[in-house]
């Protein structure tokens, strides 16, 4: 949440957690991980009412925002996300519209869809065996990748792996980034094109589900091509920054919940005729969690804020939020697990679904060794 919001701002984080209290409550979100699924269509079209969706894409498609902040108001969506521990491919779509925001004219039909919900695209960046190396210029353009592009005629044919893909057994498209030989391309490929087979993996999240999509000589056609070249270089880098600042916001939204839990059941859990909350080392365990709480939520923000105000500036910013997210909030998330006892580390208790939902954000779109590895290279480019 920004220092100072505006009124529409405080409303739509109102409205968004309200939404989510009365639909995804924490049993619905078990019930969806029992099911297999990872999450409800018609849900998440009615989210995209919300506008949830609409943040990157331009008025003239029939989206904007509330303030003409698009980031500060996704990072806000992404925190009661993170809160609710709720489904959806939020992430992975708001990484896409990022990438076709350049080219929104000529997308128009699919901005649109994708708006409403009625579509799902999925972003296919992951290698297997490899790490998140999207932030890096040099990686968007020299890094070995094993999904090629090879010309057919006017289209290509293309050939690869991605793992980790985000809601991909549930997905439409995916927007590949493939290689050719003369530099990185990304093309827009539907889920049930001949050749592609989508194979869904397990994540320590309930509902926030991965998948690996092999292409098998998948027939492009020319007018699936988004991006290429230097183009398709810096797209990737607008779309690692959102999804690595919206992860930070869930996670915080997460870690957030899981303290407010952790505060109630000291407070309301008594000892020896004293509530927890009144001995001093516990005390004193809440106050440095609430310190690093504030600064995780400080450093998203600010992230946040970095791409509102020029997004060609903010991988700084936003590797700075990642790597910090990522390395505080789990040890809040362990500590409020070892402050409940016993009952923290059973499956009925619903503490450690936040930490699962931790424990993943940390994983994707960068752990924090390689965000630090990238402020590195930045300071030394600098």
């Amino acid at each position: 949440m920004p220092p100072d919001p505006t009124a529409d701002q405080r409303f739509f984080r109102e409205t968004t957690r309200d939404f989510l209290a009365e639909t995804m409550p924490v049993s619905v979100v078990r019930a969806l991980a029992d099911a297999g699924t990872g999450f409800d269509r018609h849900w998440w079209r009615r989210g995209a009412e919300l506008g949830w969706t609409a943040m990157l894409v331009p008025e003239s498609l029939g989206g904007g925002t509330v303030s003409g902040r698009p980031m500060t108001e996704l990072a806000l969506i992404a925190t009661e996300l993170g809160r609710a521990c709720a489904p959806g491919p939020f992430v992975t779509t708001s990484a896409v519209l990022a990438g076709l925001a350049a080219d929104s004219e000529s997308r128009a039909d699919l901005i649109t869809a994708v708006l409403a919900g009625d579509e799902v695209v999925s972003w296919a960046i992951y290698e297997p065996g490899s790490g998140f190396q999207a932030l890096a210029a040099e990686a968007a353009t020299d890094a070995p990748t094993t999904t090629r592009a090879e010309p057919d005629g006017d289209g290509y044919r293309l050939t690869g792996v991605k793992d980790r893909v985000e809601a991909a057994d549930q997905a439409d498209l995916f927007l590949v980034t493939a290689s050719t030989a003369r530099g990185p391309i990304q093309l827009l490929v539907r889920a049930d094109a001949p050749g592609v087979t989508v194979t869904p993996g397990w994540t320590l999240d309930l509902v926030r589900r991965t998948a690996r999509v092999s292409f098998d000589d998948v027939a492009v056609a020319a007018d699936a091509v988004v991006h290429t070249g230097p183009e398709a270089a810096k797209a990737v880098r607008a779309q690692a920054c959102t999804a690595a600042i919206l992860t930070a916001a869930e996670m915080v939204g997460a870690t957030d919940r899981a303290l407010d839990a952790t505060l109630g059941w000291l407070t309301d859990r008594y000892t020896f005729g004293r509530p927890l909350a009144s001995y001093q080392a516990l005390k004193h365990r809440m106050a440095d969690n609430k310190t690093w709480l504030e600064a995780c939520r400080a450093t998203a923000t600010a992230a946040a804020a970095a791409w509102d105000e020029d997004p060609a500036t903010a991988a700084e910013a936003v590797s700075v939020a990642k790597s910090y997210v990522g390395a505080k909030a789990p040890v809040i998330a362990q500590d409020c697990v070892q402050l409940h006892g016993g009952i923290g580390v059973t499956w009925e208790h619903d503490l450690h679904l936040y930490l699962r939902r931790i424990t993943l954000g940390r994983a994707l779109y960068g752990t924090p060794e390689e965000h630090r590895r990238h402020i590195t290279d930045l300071l030394a480019a600098a």
